[in-house]
């Protein structure tokens, strides 16, 4: 912490965007040069880091929030919703730039389309106690959202810091490419966070233009996180899950639910995901070798997090719909599912 900030860094830190989603219930999602009609439009809140936060804090995890809104009515919005919570939002700054917030199209299945604007977020720049705060958590979450001066400075500290003294590093590459280009954090950065995060994440979309395809993503991930480096997980929405520990990959599926809205469900997932292996006592705890016990527990990380997801498309919009750790395992136990 830096000289006569005495603020204690929660035992979660996020670095991501707290933003304001207007939601539209359209008929369809329109093709290109097509139309669609919205028969509902509300404001609800969002963004990645915010919806992670929110997600380990209604499991009950004691988490703050990074992130950076502007002086706006939606600045007020995003930040009075995070004040609803038990998130700290003592490290959201305000700035002069429009908030960041998003349009999303979400058709009667559940499937959606998202356009982001606002330069908020994207001009995140982190002071000395904030960078301090950061790293003295045991968990730091980044997104692919994040800017990429943010991105580096928090994986260039990490490094810098001895072994013991570490925070565990989340990162989730949440956007291809093209999108992340000159707004979020660049390849060569999350190239850096492949080699040396301790969980790394990637969507069904982020992962195959990243790396080339979803066959090369698990190729790419299985040869890079070995034992030395940790596990990964690739999600691919109602096509489950791959779960990657010490090089070996393992098929996982998604549970069946009648589906209301998907906004939000990638992050709820990285909620419970980061509650079950990073946060839970005795998650490696069990029979067998440490390996088998390691890709046990990820496997059982990996079917928690898919039902805080699961319940979380059952709710519209992502934040209203995010589940306590008491419905989660109810959910569990209403599918015979039993976690070691």
């Amino acid at each position: 912490m830096a000289p006569g900030d005495d603020r204690d860094p929660p035992r979660v830190t996020a670095v991501g965007a707290a933003a304001v989603d207007e939601w539209y219930a359209v008929s369809n999602l329109p093709e290109p040069d097509g139309g669609a009609y919205a028969s509902e439009v509300e404001t609800a809140p969002g963004g990645v880091g915010a919806n992670v936060a929110a997600g380990l804090d209604r499991l009950g995890r004691e988490v703050g929030l990074v992130s950076r809104v502007g002086d706006d009515e939606y600045g007020d919005l995003a930040r009075s919703w995070l004040a609803e919570t038990g998130v700290d939002g003592s490290r959201v700054s305000v700035g002069d730039d429009p908030t960041t917030r998003s349009v999303i199209l979400s058709a009667p299945d559940g499937e959606r389309a998202i356009v982001t604007a606002g330069e908020s977020f994207r001009e995140l720049r982190l002071d000395p106690a904030t960078l301090d705060s950061i790293v003295a958590s045991e968990v730091v979450f980044l997104t692919a959202y994040t800017p990429d001066r943010v991105a580096r400075a928090v994986l260039d500290r990490v490094l810098e810091m001895g072994e013991p003294d570490r925070p565990a590093l989340v990162f989730d590459l949440s956007g291809p490419v093209e999108e992340l280009a000159g707004r979020g954090t660049e390849p060569e950065t999350v190239h850096g966070y492949l080699h040396r995060a301790d969980l790394f994440v990637a969507g069904g979309v982020a992962a195959p233009a990243y790396f080339g395809g979803r066959e090369a993503a698990v190729d790419r991930l299985r040869a890079v996180r070995d034992a030395s480096v940790g596990p990964a997980v690739l999600t691919h929405g109602a096509d489950g899950m791959t779960a990657i520990v010490d090089g070996e990959a393992t098929r996982i599926d998604a549970f069946d639910v009648d589906v209301v809205d998907t906004t939000g469900a990638g992050d709820a997932f990285l909620a419970g995901l980061i509650d079950r292996w990073l946060l839970a006592d005795g998650r490696a705890a069990g029979r067998g070798s440490a390996e088998e016990r390691s890709r046990d527990a990820l496997v059982d990380a990996v079917r928690f997090a898919a039902a805080v997801a699961a319940i979380n498309c059952t709710e519209r919009f992502t934040q209203t719909g995010l589940p306590t750790r008491e419905e989660v395992e109810s959910f569990l136990a209403a599918r015979g599912v039993e976690l070691r």
